[in-house]
C-alpha cells in the first residue's frame, strides 16, 4: 500500500497539505500513533505517523514543530497525518516544517477516528500478503482489528488460536512470567517456563529427545516449539521480550506460529509505546525523589498519578546494565516488579538516566526480587545487571532517603561483582567491609592512599613488610604475640615495625579510632589482601 492509495480513500477524508509527487508513491510499512514531542525512537522506517498534535502549543510553536518533524524525518517516517480535532486545524508552523524537511503531511478531519486509518492500512496489508499466510483470512482480519484497538495479548492469543482444536499455547517472558495463554493451558511454574525460554525444555526434560532429535516439552512427552516474538529493540528491552511457546509443535504449523508471533510483536510494541507516552508521571516522580525538601502534598499527588497509594510502606530499587542502555535497565525493573506482589508500582528513569522503581508494599518484596534476579541475569548473561534496593520507606516523606540508600546499594553491587549481575539489599550492608563497597571506587582509593601513604609503595620492600605487619596486627585484634606467631617474627620486631607504621601514617595503634581508620584504609584498597590465620578468622567473623 502506498501513501497515494491511502489519500484516495474517500471514507477517510484525508486532505493533503504538502507533498512532492515522488513521496506519494512510497510504500507504507505500518502505522504509529504518537503525541510525544520527540517520537523518533518509536517510529519505524516507512510508517504512517498519526498525531493529535497535543504536544503543539501556540507559544514556541515553530520550534516545537521543527523538532517534531525533524525527528520523524530522521526516523524515516513516510507521511504525517495530523489531526484537526485538538486545534481546529493543522498549524501552519507544522506544514511549513514538513515542507522544509521534505515530509508529506495531510490533515485528518476531526470526525475521523485514528483507528479507522489504522484499520485501513493493516487490512490492506493483510489482503496484499494473503497468499503468503497460513492463518485464515477471517482470523487475520480479526487480529488486524484487535491490533488497531490496542487489545491486550490475551485477546490476541485467543483470537489467533480460536479456529484450532483447543491448543495449549503460552506467551512467556525470559524470566518465565506468563503474559497470556489459551484457555486450555494449565498454569506453568515460573522457573520451568524460564527454562523453556533458555533451553527449549523444562528442567526434567533437557536430555530427552524424540526419534528426530527434537527436544521434548515439559511433562507432555511431545516435541515443543518456541518462537521468539520480534519487537523493536529501541522500544522493548531484552528482559521483557515475549516468546510464543507450544508444548506440542503439532498443534499449529510453523508458518502460522510465525504469523502469530509477528502480530504479538506489534502488540508488544504498541503496549511499550503506550507505556512510554504515559511515562511523564513517572518522570515527574523521579524528579521529585531526587529533589531535597520535596513538599509532602506534591509527592503524594505524584504517587497517585503513577497508580501508587499515598500511604506506605514502599521499596525503592535502582538498576543499571553494563552496556549502559537505559531502556534495558528500566525494562529489567519493570519485568522484575511484575513478579512482585504489590499494591502499585512505577518504573522509569531518574533525571540522570538511572532506572528506578517504587514498589508499594514491603512484605516479601526483597525476597521476590532476589528470586527473580538470577532469571533476569540469565536472559542477558554477557551484560551485567546490577541493582540496589533500599530498606522499607514507611511514608512518602521517606522516599528521598530511600532513593539515596538504594543508590548506595547499587554502587555496592557494582563494586562487589563488576563483571557479574548482582542485586544488593541495603539491609545486607551490616559490616565495615560490606559498607565500604557502597563507596565509589575512586573515593575508596583516594582514602586508602591518604591514610596509608608510603606503606603502599610497592617498589619498597620495607614498606611491603610494614603493610603486611599492619594488616596482620589489626586482623589479630592488636595482639603482639599472635602477630609475631603468624608472621614468624620476634615480638620485639613486631614492636619496631608498629612504631615505623605509626611514624609513616601519623596514627596511634593503641587508639581504637586510629585502628578503625587504618583497617578501613586496608579494606578500601583495590585488591585487599588477607594474610595469615588471624586475617582469615577476622574475615569469617565479618561475614
Amino acid at each position: 500500500m502506498h501513501i497515494e492509495h491511502l489519500l484516495r480513500d474517500e471514507s477517510l477524508g484525508l486532505r493533503l497539505l504538502w507533498a512532492d509527487e515522488p513521496h506519494l508513491r512510497q510504500e507504507i510499512s505500518g502505522v504509529t500513533v504518537t503525541d510525544l514531542e520527540d517520537p523518533a525512537r518509536f517510529v519505524r522506517p516507512a510508517e504512517v505517523v498519526l498525531s493529535g498534535l497535543v504536544w503543539w502549543t501556540q507559544r514556541s510553536g515553530r520550534a516545537k514543530a521543527d523538532r517534531f518533524v525533524s525527528a520523524l524525518r530522521t526516523a524515516g517516517a513516510a507521511v504525517l497525518l495530523a489531526g484537526e480535532e485538538t486545534h481546529g486545524a493543522v498549524p501552519d508552523d507544522l506544514v511549513e516544517a514538513c515542507r522544509r524537511h521534505g515530509l508529506p503531511v495531510a490533515a485528518v478531519p476531526a470526525h475521523i477516528m485514528f483507528r479507522a486509518i489504522t484499520d485501513t492500512v493493516y487490512l490492506q496489508q493483510w489482503g496484499e500478503l494473503s497468499r503468503h499466510h497460513a492463518l485464515p483470512e477471517n482470523v487475520r482480519t480479526t487480529l488486524s482489528r484487535l491490533l488497531a484497538q490496542e487489545a491486550d495479548p490475551a485477546a490476541i492469543v485467543d483470537a489467533a488460536f480460536a479456529h484450532l482444536d483447543r491448543p495449549v499455547a503460552y506467551v512467556l517472558t525470559p524470566t518465565g512470567r506468563t503474559v497470556a495463554a489459551t484457555a486450555a493451558s494449565a498454569d506453568l511454574p515460573t522457573r520451568d517456563a524460564a527454562a523453556l525460554i533458555a533451553t527449549g525444555t523444562a528442567p526434567a526434560q533437557r536430555n530427552s529427545h524424540n526419534s528426530t532429535g527434537t527436544k521434548t516439552g515439559p511433562a507432555f512427552g511431545r516435541a515443543s516449539v518456541t518462537v521468539p516474538v520480534q519487537a523493536d529493540a529501541d522500544t522493548v528491552s531484552p528482559y521483557e521480550r515475549w516468546h510464543l511457546h507450544l508444548p506440542d509443535a503439532d498443534d499449529a504449523p510453523p508458518r502460522m506460529l510465525h504469523e502469530i508471533a509477528e502480530v504479538l510483536g506489534r502488540c508488544q510494541e504498541t503496549r511499550a509505546r503506550r507505556r512510554a507516552d504515559g511515562d511523564r508521571a513517572v518522570r515527574e516522580l523521579g524528579t521529585l525523589l531526587t529533589a531535597p525538601d520535596t513538599d509532602k502534598a506534591v509527592l503524594e499527588s505524584a504517587l497517585r498519578a503513577c497508580g501508587i497509594p499515598d500511604e506506605g510502606p514502599y521499596r525503592v530499587v535502582v538498576a543499571e546494565v553494563g552496556s549502559g542502555r537505559e531502556i534495558s535497565a528500566q525494562g529489567a525493573l519493570t519485568e522484575a516488579a511484575a513478579h512482585v506482589p504489590h499494591t502499585g508500582t512505577a518504573a522509569g528513569r531518574l533525571p540522570d538516566g538511572t532506572a528506578f522503581a517504587v514498589i508499594a508494599g514491603a512484605d516479601a518484596v526483597s525476597e521476590a526480587l532476589a528470586d527473580v534476579w538470577p532469571l533476569l541475569a540469565a536472559g542477558e548473561p554477557s551484560d551485567p545487571l546490577h541493582a540496589g534496593i533500599a530498606s522499607p520507606a514507611a511514608a512518602p516523606r521517606d522516599l528521598n532517603g530511600a532513593l539515596s540508600e538504594a543508590r548506595y546499594a547499587l554502587t555496592s553491587a557494582r563494586t562487589t561483582t563488576p563483571g557479574a549481575s548482582r542485586l544488593t539489599d541495603a539491609a545486607s550492608l551490616t559490616g565495615l567491609e560490606t559498607l565500604l563497597t557502597g563507596v565509589p571506587v575512586e573515593v575508596r582509593a583516594a582514602f586508602s592512599r591518604t591514610v596509608l601513604g608510603a606503606l603502599l609503595d610497592e617498589t619498597n620492600a620495607s614498606a611491603s613488610a610494614l603493610l603486611q605487619t599492619l594488616e596482620t596486627f589489626l586482623a589479630c585484634d592488636g595482639s603482639w604475640a599472635r602477630t609475631a606467631e603468624v608472621l614468624h617474627l620476634h615480638v620485639n620486631t613486631v614492636h619496631y615495625r608498629i612504631q615505623r607504621i605509626e611514624h609513616f601514617t601519623g596514627r596511634d595503634l593503641s587508639r581504637l579510632y586510629d585502628r578503625a581508620d587504618l583497617w578501613a584504609a586496608l579494606l578500601s584498597r583495590e585488591t585487599p589482601a588477607t594474610n595469615g590465620r588471624c586475617a582469615r578468622s577476622s574475615t569469617s567473623r565479618e561475614r
